[in-house]
């Protein structure tokens, strides 16, 4: 009796150990899960000790990864018709599986175009290549089908309105299933709610919510572009910026900002914006009469007429400059005098007239002749006139000297040049920075270096550099405890996913589940309060100054956080505004 005894207590206790150990189907879900969430599959927290738990667990995982990765690849090819390895985001080995579904399911559309049936029959093809062209195939049947064939009852739904015109009233809704559906998008008839493309059927299995393509790594955005999601849907947008005076459009080209449009300029009230590539300019308000022409200054200066045109006046008349015009005079005048002398006379010219070989007549003098002018020299009837080439201007004190205008010290000299304006003989030169900035194509305006491109930074090969208005950062972001890093991004960020220990329960606990490092450079007095992008300035900041702001996402269900992202955002301020 007591042997017995002994013998089913013994029983008993196998049982209850065999109840304890998770079933395969068990371990295969859990492998299954982590697959969707970014796990990697070669290193899973066991649920058990047995062998065949932990194949189940990393096999389910594995082909997880490998239907993600065939469906963006299938995705593309139904999209795009193209299969370029630069579209495909991971991995070398994951941008691999992907564009041999990809392939694999343009091979099944051209074959069901072809009409060469969806069975392949003479094409020797993996098990994962053959079932993803199938697929396809059979897509493109089915639809080509249901676009030929006639809805059961819709040619008695064919009338004609008062005008004449054939009318078709649409069919019959099924009005057992999907009458009274709550659903928010689609309802797929039998009390199944569907959802559109970019969304995801919520757990209620009613409501739909985004996919976001970002962090599901399903977009297509090319080296060179990050990804931007969007509400149903995502964008890819340049990592590199424009440049002062431009901005991004949503097709990822650079165009001008019209400053004097949006009202961004800086000209004062007395002056009149003007926009240019990249810039604008500032020119006074103060408009010259006929006969007049703006300084530099802003000031109205008479136009020499004389000067300006090659042949004012008829052969046989001299050319006389007044203000706003000019007249015409002939070139022989009793300008002169005549003085009695001893039994004689004698003839005399007044000032700016010579006497001709006559000696009876004046000529006009050309006093140009002796260089009176500093720079340019007009001869006009009976005198002369200065005047001076771009950049200068004639001195108030004699009228012959041409003295340099310092255009940096104008009005409108400020608004010249982005960084500082020099003043040199005749004209003025623009000049940047000495470290991180280069002069742009148009003389005005500092373009900042991208060191990182150029290779001329001194970060080492552990750390990543990232290109700041006039300068670089030399970063290196590491995941903390129990989170692990996934494929970096192409925009220089770093994700790190929950990856929680065996049997830490701490860890498993904690509704952080992903935590992403990302940096932004912004100018100083930067106006940031556009309706796109990660942080929206609502005052000036001052530079220079580094700042990292930390944003929280939660998902509440039933009250309680069940699921937080972090994003700490590293912003970098310059100390200019361009």
């Amino acid at each position: 009796m007591a042997l017995w005894i002994v013998a089913l207590c013994c029983l008993y206790a196998v049982a209850l150990g065999q109840e304890s150990q998770p079933t395969v189907q068990q371990c295969c879900a859990d492998g299954r899960d982590r697959g969707l969430k970014g796990h990697d599959c070669s290193v899973l927290p066991l649920m058990s000790s047995d062998h065949t738990c932990m194949v189940a667990q990393e096999q389910c995982c594995s082909a997880t990864v490998e239907t993600r990765l065939c469906d963006v690849g299938m995705k593309m090819a139904k999209q795009k018709a193209v299969c370029e390895r630069p579209f495909l985001q991971g991995d070398l080995l994951e941008a691999q599986v992907s564009k041999m579904c990809c392939d694999c399911c343009v091979l099944g559309q051209t074959v069901a175009r072809q009409g060469l049936g969806c069975e392949l029959e003479g094409m020797i093809l993996g098990k994962l290549c053959e079932h993803t062209a199938r697929a396809c195939c059979n897509q493109i049947n089915a639809t080509t089908e249901t676009l030929k064939a006639p809805v059961k009852g819709l040619e008695k739904n064919n009338e004609k309105d008062k005008t004449g015109t054939t009318v078709t009233a649409k069919p019959k809704e099924d009005t057992h299933s999907c009458k009274d559906s709550i659903c928010s998008q689609l309802c797929l008839g039998n009390g199944t709610c569907g959802c559109y493309d970019g969304y995801q059927l919520k757990d209620d299995g009613v409501n739909c919510e985004d996919v976001n393509e970002c962090l599901t790594g399903s977009h297509n955005c090319i080296f060179g572009l990050f990804c931007i999601n969007t509400e149903g849907s995502f964008r890819c947008q340049r990592e590199t910026g424009c440049g002062t005076g431009y901005e991004l459009t949503d097709n990822n080209r650079c165009q001008d900002i019209d400053e004097c449009l949006l009202g961004t300029h800086n000209c004062g009230p007395e002056f009149a914006c003007t926009n240019t590539a990249g810039s604008f300019r500032c020119h006074p308000k103060e408009s010259c009469a006929p006969g007049y022409i703006q300084d530099a200054i802003g000031s109205c200066i008479d136009i020499n007429e004389c000067v300006v045109y090659s042949s004012p006046c008829p052969l046989g008349q001299t050319c006389i400059n007044s203000l706003g015009s000019f007249t015409c005079r002939r070139n022989t005048s009793p300008v002169g005098g005549c003085e009695n002398t001893e039994g004689s006379y004698k003839c005399s010219c007044t000032s700016g007239f010579k006497l001709a070989s006559d000696g009876r007549n004046c000529e006009d003098l050309n006093e140009c002749e002796t260089n009176p002018c500093s720079q340019e020299c007009a001869n006009v009837y009976g005198s002369y006139q200065c005047y001076c080439r771009r950049g200068y201007q004639l001195s108030d004190i004699d009228g012959n000297t041409c003295e340099d205008i310092d255009e940096c010290a104008l009005p409108t000299g400020g608004h010249v040049c982005s960084y500082r304006c020099a003043n040199a003989p005749g004209s003025f030169y623009c000049t940047c920075p000495t470290t991180g900035y280069t002069l742009a194509p148009n003389g005005r305006s500092c373009q900042d270096i991208d060191e990182c491109s150029t290779g001329s930074h001194t970060c080492s090969v552990s750390q990543s550099c990232f290109n700041v208005q006039g300068g670089y950062r030399c970063l290196s972001f590491e995941c903390p405890l129990n989170f692990r890093q996934a494929a970096p991004g192409n925009d220089g960020s770093v994700r790190c996913i929950k990856s929680c220990q065996p049997n830490d329960f701490s860890c498993s606990v904690n509704p952080v589940h992903l935590i992403t490092y990302t940096v932004l450079s912004l100018p100083t007095f930067r106006d940031f309060t556009g309706p796109e992008g990660v942080v929206r300035q609502v005052k000036p900041i001052t530079g220079p100054m580094d700042v990292v702001v930390e944003v929280a996402m939660n998902y509440v269900k039933s009250g309680v956080v069940s699921h937080r992202n972090i994003v700490k955002i590293h912003l970098f301020i310059s100390s200019f505004w361009f």
